[in-house]
């Protein structure tokens, strides 16, 4: 496990902030002063902070839930995506796409999905496919390795998110608080740290930075996972709860649920017959002619008596 101080903190730039053109007012706190137009983060409180944040994450995995890691930053992706494997947590390093939480039981369809496409290609299930029925098929399994590599394996909601740049994430920020999920965060002075459980105050940009304060993140991970006795870790691939997002709570699911039907609206022309009314005809629903009415084949009276045909 490696030491974090101020010494390392210091090499590697975590205190150095963003403009002060570009600085959140909610981050004053955590600012120590102005060089050059840039703000100088307090290293001391970032120190605080980050020893806050890994208690915050020992207690959740030693409740035998796991963390996901975000970070769609191109020059940090390799970082956090080797950080998170060695922690055995989850990560995502791409397009964060909209619902992942909020909406996980059409993303749990997708990562089925993806799986049962992999296991096709490992058993040659589709070698007497056509070659454009297996291209399509391989395209598609290459989009969904793309954006849920990280994710494939996590059956249910993380116990919280490890951000880089909450500024930039904001969408899974926003998600992970409508659930009510703890947030861990590194907050450049550019960021609001009120939407964050847990904010670090540091460089989000520098590539030391970043990894130095998610190493230090992912080694508490991987020292509270050694800790959990292997019958409490609860299994993530094959788990049978969903959740609603709407009342927040888990559901048994037995199996796939029936699809409801849809009610049709009756046809004009019945709802006199089924009220018990008189019956329509016609396009626009008039009325059948009486008896006696002048309908087309009525008879005719002349004065005389005789009828005629009409």
């Amino acid at each position: 496990m490696s030491q974090v101080g101020l010494k390392e903190m210091l090499e590697a730039g975590v205190h150095f902030g963003h403009q002060r053109r570009r600085w959140n007012p909610k981050m004053k706190p955590f600012i120590f002063g102005e060089r050059n137009g840039i703000h100088i983060i307090d290293l001391r409180k970032t120190l605080t902070r980050l020893e806050e944040a890994c208690r915050a994450v020992r207690e959740v995995v030693l409740q035998g839930e796991r963390i996901l890691f975000v970070c769609t930053k191109r020059q940090l992706r390799q970082n956090i995506e080797v950080e998170a494997k060695r922690s055995g947590s989850f990560y995502v390093t791409e397009r964060w796409l909209g619902g992942m939480l909020t909406n996980f039981r059409t993303i749990s369809l997708q990562i089925r999905r993806l799986a049962e496409l992999e296991r096709g290609q490992a058993e040659n299930r589709y070698e007497f496919y056509t070659k454009k029925e297996r291209l399509m098929l391989d395209r598609e399994r290459v989009k969904l390795e793309k954006h849920l590599a990280g994710v494939k394996e996590m059956g249910r909601l993380p116990g919280a998110l490890f951000v880089v740049d909450a500024q930039r994430e904001m969408i899974a920020v926003t998600e992970a608080r409508k659930l009510g999920i703890p947030i861990i965060a590194i907050t450049d002075t550019n960021a609001d740290p009120g939407l964050v459980d847990y904010p670090i105050p540091g460089n989000d940009d520098a590539i030391r930075s970043v990894g130095l304060l998610a190493g230090r993140i992912a080694d508490e991970v991987e020292k509270a996972m050694s800790e959990v006795p292997a019958e409490k870790r609860k299994a993530d691939r094959h788990a049978a709860t969903t959740y609603s997002t709407e009342t927040g709570e888990r559901k048994e699911r037995d199996g796939p649920q029936p699809r409801r039907r849809r009610r049709r609206r009756p046809k004009p022309g019945l709802l006199g017959q089924r009220g018990g009314g008189p019956k329509t005809g016609g396009r626009g629903g008039a009325e059948a002619p009486a008896a006696g009415g002048r309908g087309r084949n009525a008879k005719k009276t002349d004065p005389k008596g005789s009828t005629t045909k009409g």
